[in-house]
């Protein structure tokens, strides 16, 4: 009984590993169709694929400013803000993380919202295949694809359209930055005519990608 126990688990995890390599590897050329977020998302579907050469490199360097600064600089996991979060939830009140573009990537794509370690795992496993395979322009082209960008919208194009009444391949500076600000609570923060904290956030990171686009901060996405 305990071989045929074990049996399974091994044959379980060899089949994980083969299908979430050929994902991965599929998902490098198709655009991923949908993803557990946008099912199981009440307020409907609103996205529309663009390729990275059709969205401005404004909205790339506000991803860079407000989201992962070292995106073009880490594996796909940044320790030290891994440590800066642990020591934070440590101390109480709400609990932050640390992920980068890629890990948030890797989740939204192929996992579910939400904490918990076996999760977290998986997403560890993920974000190491499409670093190694996708590699960071991919990473960054899917990314803004699949990230909620308001109620029931998906993408930076369709929050373009939502926000802005046109295209992502023609974003301000400003506009890209009042977008990254949405990214982290998109069902609680507007970019148009923001407020408070979502203002302030987005004046800095506007702020920033003069200087994510002077220090290189985003060259690993156009090389």
């Amino acid at each position: 009984m305990g071989s045929r126990v074990l049996r399974f688990i091994v044959m379980a995890v060899v089949w994980f590993l083969i299908a979430s390599v050929g994902l991965v590897i599929f998902y490098k050329f198709v655009p991923p169709p949908v993803t557990a977020t946008m099912i199981l998302d009440g307020n409907g579907i609103t996205k529309d694929w663009e390729p990275l050469s059709w969205i401005d490199r404004n909205m790339v360097s506000a991803a860079i400013a407000g989201e992962d600064g070292k995106f073009c600089l880490h594996n796909g996991f940044d320790y030290e803000a891994i440590e800066k979060a642990i020591q934070r939830n440590a101390k109480g009140g709400r609990i932050r993380g640390g992920s980068t573009i890629s890990q948030q990537t890797a989740k939204n794509v192929f996992l579910w919202q939400g904490g918990g370690y076996f999760r977290k795992g998986l997403e560890a496993w993920f974000t190491l295949l499409i670093e190694s395979v996708w590699g960071k322009r991919r990473i960054m082209e899917v990314y803004l694809n699949v990230a909620e960008t308001g109620i029931g919208t998906y993408g930076v194009e369709a929050g373009a359209q939502r926000y802005f009444r046109h295209s992502a391949a023609r974003l301000t500076r400003n506009e890209a930055a009042r977008i990254a600000a949405v990214l982290p609570l998109p069902k609680e923060r507007a970019a148009v005519s923001p407020s408070g904290f979502t203002r302030r956030y987005g004046n800095t990171i506007a702020a920033r990608i003069g200087s994510v686009r002077r220090d290189g901060l985003d060259g690993c996405v156009y090389d």
